[in-house]
């Protein structure tokens, strides 16, 4: 069966909406076979920086020779990207095969995070591999992804996001997240804010949890030449490339070599080149991606407020006439929050309506760009906004592309000249 087709009967899951626990993964893992056991697990947890620090430690253990899965959410452009067994994506052909079976176990009431969660498991299971790096969904402690019995726990930074489910205050949602921390294990964590921090040290002395955190145990900084360098528990290492972009790249780069030299010392080698050659040459789409031409294209995922920051603090970095944002959210963000950063330096503003459930319309978000003194002028779809900013720019001109994951999938899609299926969960 063509993997479209299995597809719609996962999407149909999306009827039961978010219902955090790990009950019902739970019992779908055991019903086939409690493939998660199989294989080491490290999870990765946090509101910013878990894809690209996934991708980072995923890239120092493959260039180490393991065989390593990596998991992730949501995808961009294609539902195999979830799924990467030594930085490349599983084949459709493979995975409808894999969805199939773990869609005829899957209890009734499973929902579509559940069942993706555990097709993930299904599959690395399968492919023997032999460490696993899993991002968490939204959560931590309800996540599905928490029915793994996880080694290790990398925190990157963590701020204010997804309130109505993690709750309204830094310290509820740092106790949710820190909360898949598994007793007896190690934990990584990037800087955090006070109020996150105090949590995240309570819940890791509370486990009996070796906690190792940037600034404290191990420390990044860049050169004027663009690298950097760290300096860990046990080892220096200095004029790095980050094959990521982003100024705010190298915190997720700390934390993923951290990670790599504490797996260093629990059984898993770890080759002295990998340290180096895993960070320059990790890749992971839609985070700073620069795509070349006249004018130059900037996609960048910032969906939140703290990763609007972190772009707008990037973009320092590149020199350019004019600032032309093309740019959609979902009708649950906080667009004040998540613009405020951007708006100083944005000269022109093309929204767009993304073409993804409970999408802000276009029309609403310019009225919100006009009221703040900024010109924008509504496009419709994502092409059309990408369109217009192309024609009205100059040579020297930058056009970033950001505001929802899902536009920066839909662009790539239309610029590959690929379907586009995105998806929320």
């Amino acid at each position: 069966m063509p993997l479209t087709d299995v597809l719609e009967k996962l999407y149909a899951r999306r009827r039961f909406g978010i219902r955090p626990g790990v009950d019902r993964v739970g019992k779908l893992l055991e019903r086939l076979g409690n493939p998660e056991k199989q294989f080491r697990t490290i999870h990765v947890v946090g509101t910013n920086g878990k894809g690209s620090t996934s991708a980072f430690l995923s890239s120092i253990l493959l260039h180490s020779g393991h065989k390593v899965a990596q998991f992730s959410s949501p995808h961009l452009v294609r539902f195999t990207e979830r799924f990467r067994i030594n930085g490349c994506e599983y084949s459709a052909e493979k995975l409808a095969n894999k969805l199939a079976i773990v869609l005829e176990a899957a209890p009734e009431e499973a929902t579509f995070f559940e069942i993706t969660t555990a097709l993930a498991a299904f599959i690395f299971s399968e492919e023997q591999i032999e460490l696993a790096v899993m991002e968490a969904g939204m959560g931590g402690r309800s996540d599905a992804t928490a029915a793994f019995n996880g080694e290790m726990t990398l925190l990157t930074p963590i701020s204010l996001d997804h309130i109505e489910y993690l709750g309204a205050t830094l310290e509820d949602i740092a106790r949710e997240k820190a909360g898949i921390i598994k007793p007896g294990t190690v934990v990584i964590s990037a800087e955090q804010p006070d109020a996150v921090r105090l949590v995240v040290e309570e819940q890791s002395r509370a486990a009996s949890c070796i906690l190792k955190t940037l600034g404290k145990d191990f420390s990044v900084e860049w050169n004027p030449d663009g690298t950097l360098d760290y300096r860990g528990m046990r080892i220096t290492l200095t004029h790095i490339m980050p094959g990521i972009s982003g100024h705010y790249q190298f915190l997720n780069a700390a934390v993923a070599l951290a990670a790599a030299e504490s797996l260093e010392t629990n059984e898993i080698d770890i080759a002295p080149s990998a340290f180096k050659e895993g960070i320059s040459k990790a890749y992971w789409p839609g985070r700073m991606e620069l795509i070349p031409g006249t004018p130059r294209l900037l996609l960048d995922g910032a969906h939140n407020p703290a990763g609007a920051l972190a772009l707008a603090e990037a973009l320092q970095k590149y020199s350019y006439s004019r600032l032309l944002l093309v740019t959609g959210v979902c009708d649950d963000k906080d667009i004040d929050r998540i613009y405020a950063p951007l708006m100083p330096l944005i000269d022109s503003v093309y929204t767009v309506t993304p073409a993804v459930e409970r999408a802000l319309k276009d029309v609403d978000l310019s009225l919100f760009f006009n009221k703040n003194g900024i010109v924008s002028q509504p496009c419709g779809s994502v092409a059309t906004g990408v369109c217009k900013a192309r024609s009205e720019a100059s040579e020297s001109d930058l056009i970033l592309v950001c505001g929802s994951l899902f536009v920066v999938g839909e662009v790539k899609a239309w610029l590959e000249n690929t379907n586009y299926n995105g998806i929320r969960g």
